[in-house]
């Protein structure tokens, strides 16, 4: 199979640089630092009681795991929110253009090569998850779960820095935007719920609800609660409680947004959402490949 040139190039360039080490450096120093001090925190637990709490290294787990989501959520729009930017500030996008690669080998080549680092990352910290391993409690159906989740949050974080770094021709501009959008995507689908969720429960008289009992517990945030499908921490979140013990994820959400019905989506709502947040990744992709591709010259009329 042919190599991409891009992602040759990227790789290779990323590969021999100083940052690429800083970045792994940093990144597993911090979640050494949270591994270190939570077991020092159970250690001085027993040291007090005497008792061995063994749901503490099931909190481990999903502490070290929930630092690392949001480093991953982070970092992946900064690795590609300038690559095609950053080549229109070169000015050596126009020469990639004029080569024999397609536009779209151009995109998943800077895509793919940010990918790569990323996967890195996220694989030189499994060690550190395996701790729990020790104690148990933690399956490998479990780490294989949080691996997709991982996959799929830097696919859309990714996708989505390449589609912007394509709209905008500044690298600060598109870094900006992109950050923006997600946080507009994981705080802004959680703000509408809230929204829903209150202005549900000021239609309900106070009177009555008092007067009944918990009738205000009843209400929810209606069909808004889908647009969380979207968010990769809501998704995070059910699965994570899923592999705690907690394995309904209307539970989990409901505890948020009110009661809602069990249907086919709350039972299968992992796996929907990642599906649909790859889904998301490709129409960013798409509009980036557009965004980059020579406009056809229009006919000349006569």
């Amino acid at each position: 199979m042919k190599l991409n040139p891009v992602y040759k190039r990227e790789t290779m360039v990323s590969s021999r640089s100083f940052r690429l080490a800083l970045i792994l450096a940093l990144f597993n120093t911090i979640l050494a630092l949270v591994v270190l001090l939570n077991m020092y925190s159970v250690v001085e637990r027993v040291k007090l009681t005497a008792e061995i709490q063994y749901s503490s290294f099931t909190n481990l787990y999903v502490f070290v795991a929930a630092v690392e989501f949001v480093l991953l959520m982070f970092i992946m729009p900064a690795l590609t929110a300038g690559s095609i930017s950053g080549e229109r500030e070169r000015q050596t996008l126009d020469l990639l253009l004029t080569t024999t690669l397609k536009p779209w080998q151009i995109i998943w080549g800077k895509l793919t090569s940010s990918f790569g680092t990323m996967f890195l990352l996220i694989m030189s910290s499994f060690p550190l998850l395996a701790v729990s391993f020790v104690y148990g409690g933690v399956m490998v159906y479990d780490v294989l779960l949080l691996l997709l989740c991982y996959l799929a949050v830097a696919l859309l974080c990714g996708s989505m820095g390449v589609c912007f770094s394509s709209l905008f021709k500044r690298s600060t501009i598109a870094t900006v935007v992109s950050y923006g959008v997600l946080i507009l995507i994981a705080a802004g689908t959680y703000a509408i719920n809230a929204f829903a969720l209150s202005i549900s429960r000021m239609n309900m008289s106070s009177a009555y609800a008092m007067s009944v009992g918990g009738v205000a517990d009843q209400t929810n945030s209606g069909a808004f609660l889908y647009l969380l499908l979207l968010n990769p921490a809501a998704t995070f979140y059910a699965m994570i409680n899923g592999q705690t013990g907690d394995n309904q994820v209307v539970r989990s959400l409901n505890s948020w947004f009110g009661p809602h019905p069990d249907n086919f989506v709350m039972e299968h709502w992992v796996v929907l959402s990642i599906f649909i947040q790859l889904a998301l990744a490709v129409l960013f992709m798409f509009i980036a490949v557009k965004a980059i591709s020579p406009s056809k010259g229009k006919k000349i009329k006569k």
